[in-house]
């Protein structure tokens, strides 16, 4: 079964990062018109110069006039939207909770949290015009098997997945709503979570120790998984938050 999202267009928030700009190529190698969101807007304007068919826009995802804009910014240049995936969103350093400040936790609950809700608020109207349509957010493994030292990620994520449950269960049938699960993938959440650029090979082994795959995620595993769950060989999954994981999660 071949996926096609011909004719369709996708908004990915986070698109110039690794799991964003990874889905916004595989949506667009499938046919799809891409919006690449980012708040760095020369690197999504980077991403999207690279695809056949995109637009770039620079976008705080924590800002309600923002999030607006980019939807109406989409319906205008491609005529609707019918793919809304709320990918953008950062891990704290790790550190014990009793050490977060007041300030690191409204950030995590701004970028991780708020976002997705900003982003569903405002595409529902827009998937409603278009005669339905797909929201993905992208949550974490962390939602579901939480590590120490990234409490409120974990916390935030967590909140993600039951927002993406219960929205599926207020906005179906014309509009379905999943999530991914990712596990740790060598991207700018190791930056911002470790303080490294790359793991290095003991890290990597104490990372990947509990996953049965043996290895950590590659952004295309998780786009791979977005494109599936928002194409319509996924049209009876609703409410599903799929763990890309490697099967850390049943260990």
């Amino acid at each position: 079964m071949e996926i096609s999202f011909e004719n369709r267009t996708v908004i990915v928030t986070g698109g110039a990062g690794g799991f964003g700009s990874a889905t916004a190529r595989t949506f667009a190698a499938a046919g799809a018109n891409v919006v690449v969101s980012d708040v760095d807007g020369d690197r999504a304007k980077k991403v999207a110069d690279d695809l056949p068919s995109a637009l770039a826009v620079t976008t705080d995802v924590t800002d309600p006039d923002a999030m607006h804009e980019l939807v109406a910014v989409t319906e205008k240049r491609f005529g609707a939207l019918h793919v809304m995936v709320n990918n953008a969103g950062l891990p704290h350093r790790s550190v014990p909770l009793a050490d977060m400040t007041v300030d690191d936790v409204d950030f995590q609950h701004a970028v991780n949290l708020r976002s997705v809700f900003l982003g569903c608020k405002f595409a529902i109207p827009a998937l409603t015009r278009a005669g339905g349509g797909v929201i993905v957010n992208t949550a974490s493994i962390a939602g579901k098997r939480p590590r120490p030292g990234m409490v409120m990620y974990n916390a935030t994520k967590g909140a993600v997945i039951t927002l993406t449950r219960g929205l599926a269960a207020e906005v179906g049938p014309s509009i379905r709503v999943n999530a991914v699960n990712p596990v740790v993938s060598q991207t700018g959440f190791i930056k911002n979570a470790l303080g490294i650029d790359e793991l290095d090979e003991q890290s990597r082994a104490a990372l990947t120790a509990n996953i049965p795959m043996g290895r950590i995620a590659a952004p295309e595993d998780v786009a791979s998984a977005i494109a599936f769950l928002a194409s319509d060989q996924a049209g009876f999954l609703t409410g599903v938050c799929l763990d890309v994981d490697g099967g850390r999660s049943i260990q």
